[in-house]
């Protein structure tokens, strides 16, 4: 994703001596120039959908997202009912409210470790998961 200019060699046409001047040069962004946010999820079935976040996420904003998009993906993608969600342990992931939604659509969720070598143990084991939807 490109959010200025292109990513390709551009020339420029100038006199000797205008290399400077407004007209001749292309505007770079630097530290920053914008954000945005987007949910999305695959698995190795293709991907899913992909969502633009209006404002600061939360663990309400955060669980709207799922239910509006997660099961019609895991639905697209022809996972079935039977589909393990992975996520990071950021807090409005790991909140009570939204683990709890998790439950009450029975949806398994992969225990995300806490440290790096933990995780790094998931990494090898993942490839067990032949339906694993993440974000």
């Amino acid at each position: 994703m490109e959010l200025c200019g292109q990513n390709a060699k551009r020339y420029v046409w100038r006199k000797t001596n205008a290399a400077h001047h407004s007209e001749h040069t292309i505007p770079t962004v630097k530290y920053g120039g914008g954000s945005i946010m987007l949910w999305g999820c695959f698995s190795s079935a293709g991907t899913g959908k992909l969502v633009r976040v209006d404002g600061k996420m939360d663990g309400a904003k955060y669980r709207a997202i799922l239910e509006e998009n997660l099961l019609e993906s895991a639905k697209d993608l022809r996972l079935g009912r039977r589909f393990t969600f992975q996520q990071d342990n950021d807090p409005k992931h790991k909140a009570r409210a939204t683990m709890e939604w998790f439950k009450t659509k029975h949806i398994h969720v992969l225990d995300w470790p806490r440290s790096k070598s933990n995780r790094e143990s998931v990494a090898r084991s993942e490839n067990c998961c032949s339906q694993t939807l993440s974000i």
